[in-house]
């Protein structure tokens, strides 16, 4: 152990995402050492591709918004496998944490009368995204950051984590290297939090950076926590389709928000082809009455392209298979038709979605003041995670706290947009604020040397296989049947196919080799993340095997119902004795009478 250089903290923060910012914040106003771990620079989490804004019902636009409106919310888009005690602190406590971002500096649009302006976000009853234009989470990270090195917090950039380090069943810390010069380190710390994002890198069509490849799910499923909801993967409606460099960037919801629609090649608006039944009521029947919603009527029901984020995925593929989408494989986004309705349409399109202007100019050559977007679903977040105590996001190891995407149990089947930057910042503080406290109760724990050296060997294993084959390869084809056998439409025996070639992927990743030498070797940190890719794969594609309906996210042709007895449970993944993954089913936990009644009112 002495050749590895060691850093000791009371807390220690593994991501510097949203989430992992804010609970670095919370820790050290907590008077504990904390010490930032971040896979890329301080500052480009991919958090900053957040787009639309943070779900808060601040009331500000519409009077008629608050917690019980946008509970009731979050737990229809997520199909009521939420856990109700995550949602419900959620909205609770979502406009105090857009408060305090705004007392420490983030520049949010304002109404006229100076307060912070909400926007229109899919299945949200009201404007309740408070935003930056549509750079949101960009302003999110910036205020975070700049608040967060005033608090001294020891920031490690550019390390990457291979392992957690156990004492017993307690979690003491974690051993990873220096991306630049490949140099092993150990950090101790008395508690843990894993802040890591999400899986998107293990599909082919992406809006994720190449940073999120399922880190914190395997390093917490590796070390004993469980996973929930992995079945869960949220395909975002609308990504780039074209040029093929571009594809899977990220298009925001704010688009449709403000007024965007879809059509197919027809120039019919689809959407309103299919409106679900528990969504009827609450959702415009024709033209007019959608674009009075994104005026600010309030008398008016919102139109079915602001559905929830699983629904449109899925009529966009219909449009596509069935021969009336887009010259490249997508369908159209159309927000310059806004002049048929005000005369300052290119103005109000520039001022509300500048980065969607310049993005679509600069990458694709089109100028969506005067012409149609080509958008397509990708791969964009994923509902499952490492299941947590909703109240202190402990997990069921003792020292081991999760926050943000990494994390589970707050959206369910589906989450709605807008809530994963207002879910960072309430359970990021939560879990900062619990591990201080689990911090300063416990001391230090042991650090088994043995297992470092082991950890240390495996991560050297590729240099020693340098005939072997490119990790490259492996990722790729990974990414290519998960796109296709485990997507967005399902079936069993496409996962069944999926899972045999995962055992394949599985020798082969094991076989990966690498040349050269630890200076800056990006193959090498590829082969690294490989394991993580294929861990998370696995339980997605398990999970979905197991949960026999379609429900949220999940689409299953040979199953395209839901069912009420699946309605009622969680999949939970855990590791078996012998190494192997195993899949159970159990029961939510029983929602209490005054949440039913919140969702009753709200239907």
């Amino acid at each position: 152990m002495a050749d590895y250089e060691t850093f000791e903290h009371d807390v220690l923060v593994i991501g510097a995402g949203g989430a992992g910012l804010r609970a670095a914040i919370e820790a050290s106003a907590a008077g504990v050492s904390v010490g930032l771990v971040c896979k890329s620079l301080l500052g480009k989490a991919h958090t900053v591709m957040a787009e639309g804004g943070i779900a808060a019902a601040l009331a500000n636009v519409d009077d008629r918004d608050n917690w019980k409106v946008h509970f009731a919310d979050t737990m229809r888009g997520g199909q009521y496998v939420n856990n109700w005690r995550m949602a419900e602190l959620h909205a609770k406590e979502a406009p105090d944490r857009v408060r305090e971002l705004e007392a420490w500096g983030a520049v949010f649009d304002r109404t006229k009368d100076g307060r912070i302006l909400q926007r229109n976000f899919g299945g949200h009853k009201y404007p309740r995204l408070a935003h930056v234009g549509d750079r949101t989470g960009l302003e999110m990270i910036r205020t975070l950051q700049d608040h967060g090195v005033h608090q001294g917090i020891d920031v490690y950039m550019e390390h990457t984590v291979l392992s957690l380090l156990k004492d017993g069943e307690r979690v003491v810390g974690a051993f990873g290297y220096e991306r630049e010069r490949g140099r092993f380190k150990i950090f101790r710390g008395k508690a843990v939090i894993l802040a890591t994002g999400g899986i998107g890198r293990a599909y082919k069509i992406t809006s994720n950076s190449w940073e999120y490849t399922g880190d914190g799910h395997a390093l917490g499923y590796g070390v004993g926590a469980e996973l929930i909801d992995m079945e869960f993967v949220q395909f975002h409606p609308t990504g780039m389709v074209w040029p093929p460099s571009v594809m899977g960037i990220l298009v925001t919801e704010g688009v449709r928000g403000d007024g965007g629609i879809l059509t197919n090649n027809e120039g019919r608006r689809f959407m309103f082809d299919d409106i679900p039944g528990n969504y009827k009521a609450q959702t415009a029947d024709n033209e007019e009455e959608g674009w009075r919603y994104c005026q600010g009527d309030k008398n008016a029901r919102r139109p079915p392209e602001l559905l929830t984020r699983d629904h449109v995925s899925r009529c966009i593929v219909r449009e596509i298979k069935e021969g009336r989408g887009s010259p490249h494989g997508g369908v159209f986004l159309d927000i310059s038709w806004i002049k048929q309705k005000m005369p300052n349409a290119v103005e109000y399109i520039k001022r509300k979605l500048p980065s969607m202007y310049h993005q679509f100019k600069q990458l694709g050559g089109i100028d969506i003041t005067k012409e149609p977007m080509e958008v397509g679903p990708t791969t964009h977040y994923i509902m499952g995670g490492v299941r947590v105590d909703p109240d202190t996001q402990m997990t069921r190891l003792p020292g081991l706290f999760a926050a943000g995407e990494c994390a589970a149990g707050i959206n369910g089947a589906n989450r709605l947009g807008g809530n994963s930057l207002s879910d960072l910042l309430v359970f990021g503080k939560r879990a900062g604020e619990f591990a201080a406290k689990f911090a300063r109760e416990n001391e230090h724990g042991q650090i088994d040397s043995d297992k470092i050296d082991t950890y240390a060997r495996d991560a050297l294993k590729p240099f020693e296989n340098s005939s072997g084959e490119n990790p490259y390869s492996v990722q790729r084809d990974l990414q290519e049947v998960m796109q296709h056998n485990v997507g967005i439409v399902r079936d069993e025996g496409e996962m069944r196919s999926a899972l045999d070639h995962l055992k394949t992927f599985w020798d082969r990743a094991a076989r990966a080799g690498v040349t050269g030498n630890r200076d800056f070797n990006p193959g090498w940190h590829t082969a690294l993340d490989l394991k993580n890719l294929l861990s998370v794969s696995e339980a997605i594609t398990r999970s979905a095997l197991e949960r026999k309906e379609s429900r949220g996210a999940q689409f299953r042709e040979d199953y395209p119902e839901k069912d009420d007895a699946f309605g009622k449970v969680n999949t939970v993944v855990s590791q078996a004795a012998d190494g192997n993954m195993q899949v159970r089913l159990e029961s939510l936990p029983e929602m209490p009478d005054y949440l039913k009644q919140v969702i009753e009112e709200n239907k």
